[in-house]
């Protein structure tokens, strides 16, 4: 393993999993041109709900990708069937209930949040419709993973790409062909989701060599597997949990501060996640080589990836924070037209230069232990970083306004980083009884 290589699995990760900032970018950028923030606002609340639902289950990729690694390390057939079908059918019933169970989660999402009036009226439009999806973007949280975990890495790229230029298109084409505003970015999303998952299906059966059988119930509902993976996604369900904690309270934070300051934060946030899923391309690499080389007993394999992890990590970060340095202004302007938005998010944008540097180890570690489906240390760094943000907002904001808003985000981003990076020495002894050489 060396640099080479490592690119050529972590670049088309990149390009893959970049979609899917893009995508909530393009959905800000296209009601960004309309006449009213209260658009950015309603799109920003409604996407935060669904990032609410859906990345509590965000196990379902990061540990099926993980499972499916070490089956696919240990050429082991029934465990890659296994590894798809047990989150698949997680996926089905949570998604399930999410559409059941839509009416009480709207009211306490929006009574939480407590925006605008027309604000909320908006969320409300966008929410309604795109909670149909709630079953098929969970479904192809497996079905991406899996095809990660199994090293089908042009499969991945090609699904993801597809889904999420499907839904910039017809986001554009409803919005500002049709004018169905908040409604038409709803409804392109939830026809994407649909058509990413039929076709998810389709490439899983074809790019697959194993004899798709379905598993006996026995194999399905394995005691110590079962326990194994409930342990692994109970951990990386906590570890999200504390996201979601930091990132509602941000935003209803920034939401008190008037419609404008939520529409900047909105348009800062999407630029955040732009950053942060680039540097996710790295870990989802690392994460499929760790799982590698546990599923083969590789040890040399995973010296090297812990290596090019940490070197990466440091190359990204600095290539993101001097584009984004350099072009802050333009880039900014992509998302809207609206002068005062504008202001406020070049004013606390600076901020943004520095994010890359504070999450590049945490984002990019984070792959090496997902990998080796070892998650408590993920889990434990995310509730010690939670902590430092909650202590951080309730003492400084009243004091620094946004400006605390942003420094309470940026140390719970360092926070991230350092107590992972304590942990790895642990990790490297508990897999390979390795000492402070690795």
């Amino acid at each position: 393993m060396n640099h080479r290589a490592y690119l050529a699995l972590a670049i088309p990760l990149t390009i893959s999993t970049m979609t899917t900032p893009l995508l909530g970018a393009v959905d800000t950028a296209v009601v960004g041109q309309l006449p009213n923030p209260a658009y950015i606002g309603g799109v920003a609340v409604g996407t935060l709900i669904f990032n609410t639902l859906y990345w509590v289950f965000g196990f379902l990729r990061v540990s099926t990708s993980a499972f499916a690694a070490q089956a696919n390390g240990a050429s082991d057939s029934a465990q890659g069937v296994l590894a798809l079908s047990r989150p698949f059918l997680i996926a089905l019933i949570a998604g399930m209930c999410f559409i059941l169970l839509q009416w009480p989660i709207e009211y306490a999402a929006l009574t939480l949040i407590a925006p605008d009036s027309d604000v909320s009226k908006f969320a409300v439009e966008y929410f309604r419709i795109r909670i149909w999806g709630a079953p098929f973007t969970l479904l192809n949280y497996v079905i991406l993973g899996w095809l990660m975990g199994m090293a089908k890495i042009k499969e991945s790229l090609f699904l993801q790409v597809f889904m999420n230029v499907l839904n910039m298109i017809l986001a554009i084409l409803f919005v500002h062909v049709f004018s169905f505003a908040v409604k038409g970015v709803a409804a392109a999303t939830l026809m994407a989701e649909i058509t990413a998952f039929v076709l998810g299906l389709l490439i899983v059966m074809k790019a697959s060599s194993f004899e798709w059988k379905i598993p006996s119930i026995q194999a399905l509902i394995d005691t110590q597997s079962m326990k194994k993976m409930f342990n692994v996604n109970k951990d990386l369900f906590i570890r999200t949990i504390c996201l979601l904690v930091v990132i509602n309270m941000f935003t209803a934070k920034g939401a008190s501060f008037g419609t404008e300051f939520l529409a900047a934060n909105a348009v800062l946030f999407q630029i955040h996640y732009i950053m942060a899923y680039f540097f996710d391309g790295f870990a989802n690499a690392s994460s499929i080589l760790v799982g590698k080389a546990v599923g083969s007993n590789d040890k040399k394999l995973y010296k090297k990836t812990l290596s090019l992890s940490r070197q990466w990590s440091v190359i990204t970060a600095f290539i993101i924070a001097s584009v984004y340095g350099l072009f802050q202004e333009q880039i900014i302007e992509l998302f809207t037209n609206l002068p005062g938005v504008i202001e406020l998010s070049t004013k606390y944008g600076a901020w943004l230069i520095i994010y890359p540097f504070a999450a590049c180890f945490g984002l990019v570690i984070y792959g090496v232990f997902t990998g080796a489906t070892e998650i408590a240390p993920v889990r434990n760094s995310m509730i010690y970083a939670m902590i430092i943000y909650i202590i951080i907002q309730i003492t400084i904001t009243p004091i620094w306004h946004n400006h605390g808003l942003w420094l309470a985000f940026i140390v719970y981003t360092i926070g991230r980083s350092g107590f992972l990076v304590m942990y790895t020495p642990r990790l490297n002894k508990k897999l390979w009884h390795l000492k402070e050489e690795v």
